[in-house]
């Protein structure tokens, strides 16, 4: 069974830190790019941060450039979202997302929902002010 599942959402304070994870199963892992959505109420979905199959590629939305790292552990089928210096702007529903590789680059994808193939249920974020 083809899924994707989030997890370690929650509430923080302003400036604080989570951790996301995402781990897949039921579809060929090495062979996707890992992406984070997140949309909040009335807004959007937007790309947050992205990471090619083999994790020698990433990339961030301007929005959270400095304050999130992402990574990968193909071993495990993880990807992992390192969120620092949350802002209540952060605040949204994260997805995570697979995209097979190479059919465009990391930042277009992290850009386009469209080229996602699978899709998480997604965690809740909330930063309080």
């Amino acid at each position: 069974q083809l899924q994707l599942v989030e997890s370690g959402g929650g509430l923080v304070q302003f400036g604080g830190s989570l951790t996301l994870s995402c781990v897949g199963s039921g579809f060929s892992w090495d062979y996707y790019n890992i992406n984070w959505f997140r949309q909040a109420p009335g807004k959007e979905r937007e790309g947050v941060s992205c990471i090619s199959s083999s994790g020698d590629s990433t990339h961030y939305a301007d929005s959270v450039k400095g304050r999130f790292t992402i990574s990968r552990d193909n071993a495990k089928k993880k990807v992992y979202l390192q969120m620092n210096n949350l802002k209540p702007e952060d605040t949204a529903t994260y997805y995570c997302a697979a995209g097979l590789q190479h059919i465009t680059s990391v930042q277009a994808m992290c850009v386009a929902p469209h080229f996602s193939d699978y899709w998480g249920q997604g965690t809740q974020v909330t930063v309080s002010g």
